[in-house]
């Protein structure tokens, strides 16, 4: 079964978000969906979940979910050690817990040490923190650990990125 992937971008008074579908042993993606998503909601610290699962949760219709293996946000499940509530666990909860979510954050929280595994890749000193529900966390670590690319970030991620800045209007 495939994983997904997501990342999106903002703009004045919109956003895109991207998917991919890849197997963790892929170079590349397998498909590649995304939707624009206007008037998106303003920034507010502490609820970034606020802005984003809307995006996320849009394009998501495009995907028959009944057919995934685990969904992979960049970001965090919970956002500190008391499992309070971050991205991950709102799309989780979102998806009627029907679909692993794995966070993939390129910075740590400091009051959230138990729920993430550092993970370094590739020659990198600074690790990934990365978290999950509905699949166990060492093993989603080792998935993100082993995914193809050289450098701190797995490439099909950086492809992603750039997939998601591609919106020019």
């Amino acid at each position: 079964m495939p994983i997904l992937a997501t990342d999106t971008y903002y703009y004045d008074t919109h956003a895109l978000c991207a998917f991919i579908s890849f197997e963790w042993d892929s170079e590349q993606p397998e498909k590649v969906y995304t939707s624009e998503i206007k008037n998106v909601a303003e920034y507010i610290p502490g609820q970034f979940y606020k802005r984003e699962l809307p995006c996320i949760l849009e394009c998501l219709k495009q995907i028959d979910l009944s057919q995934v293996e685990a969904i992979v946000i960049d970001g965090h499940v919970f956002v500190d050690n008391d499992n309070a509530p971050g991205l991950g666990a709102y799309l989780y909860e979102a998806l009627e817990k029907r679909v692993p979510v794995i966070g993939v954050a390129k910075t740590a929280f400091a009051k959230n040490k138990q729920n993430t595994i550092e993970v370094l890749r590739g020659n990198s000193k600074n690790p990934l923190y990365v978290s999950s529900v509905g699949i166990d966390a060492q093993l989603a670590a080792s998935y993100i650990k082993e995914m193809k690319g050289a450098f701190r970030i797995p490439t099909l991620l950086k492809e992603l990125d750039k997939l998601s800045r591609s919106y020019h209007k």
